[in-house]
């Protein structure tokens, strides 16, 4: 198999970050490989009669109805397969001629041979006979089809229904226990048996002989098929809970996966895009090298998504075999009017799922990234001709082209501005809805928690049944579980108190501070800061705001902030050391205080331990702000509140 950080060629729209980078895959291929087939086993050498005895009797048929028609199916099945060359049933598997291709339906050609045969069955019978016959062949082990073929077949055969039955009840049994002890759902745990019976289907044995190689086999087979990243690994953390794997296997994958490795290599940006051209994806890497000093990683990916996917995937699949940067004329105009326009995917309220054309926004941003590419290029060939000399080439986009690049500016300007605009006016019932909302989960919780498994209760005008799950009655890793009486849908009360706490928690601290998003995910308990004014001993409780997209540290202060006395001891007085500070405020009521919204990172605390915030007379939770003590008269208003940088005691506009 190849290393699951190498992506197999597809023709999907979306870039496959790989789930590893190669070398960590082929590390832990060489540790844990996948287990090969081997030459013959027990099942697959049994005789055509033999065979079909085990098929016929318990636990395989259990009723008349089902022995009839099994006993047809493998009649038909058997009598088409028997005719390939080979010693045992997988080897004439493997000579039929299906068993390389997957993705193809392998079911004509069985029926047309029995119907050349003089089978009376109509098609559509004899289409469910064959199906059902390979199914049982596969269930009894007699044939091992492969993970590949397994996963890309278009025929979905019920494996997570047959593998717990036929081939490791016990095993099967004990992965459910284990799933019921750490709280995972009926959903989840349903989908990590699927995906555990299609490796012993495809391999053979039981759970207890699934190796880290075989998981890492079957995570490429679906990556592959979908094109893109597929399903999640749950299955893998739920087999290692278990103690089915070595006691030196990783307790996850995901701690391979690059997101939590740091930032991807420039390689590896390029890499996503699957060029074909291996000097253009080498120099569209170098290119980023060169380039990756002067930009954040932020506009380094997006520079990679331009170049690669946008500009040279685009000329690949328009123009294949294409490996030079000089375009022919009506390449270039082609490539720049299907830049004009993309493909996006909407979905009604069925979930059904629809393409449709629309116009692309940032195309000045595409074609200024290709010509500074085009230019760059140029320029460096003069300054190092031995290694860009070659590619050097005029640029496909001219100076008139990007001309509308100042008018983009504007118009996303104006588009923000109408989205304000738009939103303003409805303000105040977001806040009313959150608001609602976060009291209506904390009481539907509070009504859960109270009521016993089993009974019924009424909270936020909703009448639940309290659900009594058979591993923690009702109650697993904090989770409250409650189920609706009348469409029998089953509700996670906990989950929901908490999405609904922080969302409006999220809402609070940007109406109240005024700062971006991407500089509210990036608040934690460190951004509770402390300032003692010299002149009164007053301590001010301030917000550190961390360098984002404006490059500039600030903090907001609180107006109306308590005052704090001097602190008695010197471990207080070392936490109130002058300004800057690193300590958090200090709380001087004596119950347990609700986090403060800023503080996200603890978003899994339990209810228990939040309780309402400090609100103002209005009712709602005052504009951050630099305090008025330290702020010249004047100087700060609501519309445009004073900041403090770091290390300075002058204020600055924001």
């Amino acid at each position: 198999m190849t290393a699951p950080g190498t992506a197999a060629p597809r023709t999907g729209a979306l870039p496959l970050r790989p789930r590893m980078r190669p070398e960590a895959a082929a590390a832990l291929l060489e540790k844990f490989p996948p287990r090969t087939l081997p030459d013959t086993w027990e099942a697959t050498a049994l005789s055509r009669a033999a065979l079909t005895g085990r098929l016929l009797a318990p636990p395989y048929a259990e009723t008349p109805w089902q022995l009839n028609r099994r006993r047809l199916a493998l009649r038909r099945f058997l009598g088409w397969l028997e005719r390939q060359p080979g010693g045992t049933w997988q080897q004439r598997w493997q000579a039929s001629g299906i068993a390389g291709d997957g993705a193809a339906d392998w079911r004509p050609e069985v029926m047309d041979w029995l119907t050349a045969a003089g089978d009376p069955g109509n098609r559509t019978e004899l289409l469910k006979s064959v199906t059902l016959g390979l199914g049982q062949l596969i269930y009894a082990d007699a044939i091992r089809p492969g993970t590949q073929w397994l996963v890309s077949s278009p025929v979905r055969f019920p494996l997570g229904r047959e593998m717990p039955r036929l081939r490791d009840s016990a095993g099967f049994a004990t992965l459910k226990e284990c799933a019921d002890r750490a709280g995972i759902s009926h959903d989840s745990c349903r989908l990590a048996v699927e995906d555990l019976s299609v490796i012993i289907a495809a391999k053979g044995g039981t759970l207890a002989d699934i190796t880290v190689g075989d998981c890492l086999e079957l995570t490429e087979a679906r990556d592959a098929r979908h094109g893109r990243r597929g399903k999640g690994i749950g299955f893998y953390p739920l087999l290692h809970a278990t103690g089915l794997l070595p006691a030196d296997a990783p307790a996850t994958l995901r701690m391979f996966d690059p997101r939590f490795q740091g930032q991807l290599t420039t390689a590896e940006l390029i890499g996503q895009y699957d060029l074909a051209c291996g000097p253009v994806r080498d120099l569209l890497a170098s290119y980023l090298n060169e380039r990756q000093p002067a930009i954040d990683y932020a506009t380094l990916k997006q520079r990679a998504y331009l170049l690669g996917k946008l500009f040279w995937k685009d000329l690949e699949t328009h123009n294949p075999g294409i490996s030079s940067l000089r375009l022919a004329p009506d390449a270039a105009i082609a490539w720049k009017q299907r830049l004009q326009v993309k493909t996006v995917t909407a979905r009604d309220a069925a979930g059904n799922a629809t393409q449709a054309a629309a116009e692309r926004i940032d195309v000045a941003g595409c074609l200024t990234a290709v010509r500074g590419f085009y230019l760059d290029i140029t320029q460096w060939a003069a300054e190092d001709p031995a290694r860009w000399a070659q590619w050097a080439a005029p640029s496909p986009v001219r100076r008139e082209d990007i001309s509308a690049a100042s008018k983009t500016v504007s118009r996303r300007k104006s588009r923000m501005d109408q989205r304000t605009r738009e939103r303003i006016p409805v303000l105040s019932a977001l806040i009313s809805v959150v608001d609602q909302g976060r009291k209506d989960a904390a009481a539907r919780l509070a009504a859960a928690t109270a009521a016993a498994p089993g009974d019924l209760f009424t909270a936020a005008g909703a009448t639940l049944r309290r659900t009594a799950l058979i591993s923690t009655a009702g109650q697993a890793n904090g989770r409250t579980w409650a189920g609706d009486p009348v469409t029998g849908t089953r509700r996670d009360l906990a989950r929901e108190e908490s999405t609904a706490f922080w969302t409006w928690a999220a809402v609070e601290v940007l109406r109240s501070t005024g700062i971006r998003v991407e500089e509210l995910t990036e608040l934690s308990h460190h951004s509770l800061v402390q300032y003692r004014l010299p002149s009164t001993g007053e301590l001010i409780p301030l917000l550190h705001i961390a360098p984002s997209k404006t490059d500039v540290e600030r903090l907001l202060s609180r107006p109306s902030s308590p005052t704090y006395s001097p602190p008695s001891s010197p471990a207080s007085a070392t936490a109130a050391a002058p300004f800057p500070s690193s300590s958090p405020t200090t709380s001087t009521s004596a119950s347990s205080p609700r986090p403060c919204p800023c503080c996200s990172s603890t978003a899994s605390a339990p209810t228990a331990a939040r309780s309402a915030p400090r609100r103002s007379a209005a009712g709602s939770p005052p504009r951050w702000k630099a305090p008025a003590s330290l702020t010249p008269p004047g100087s700060c208003s609501p519309s445009n509140p004073t900041i403090f940088e770091e290390g300075s005691s002058r204020p600055t506009r924001s």
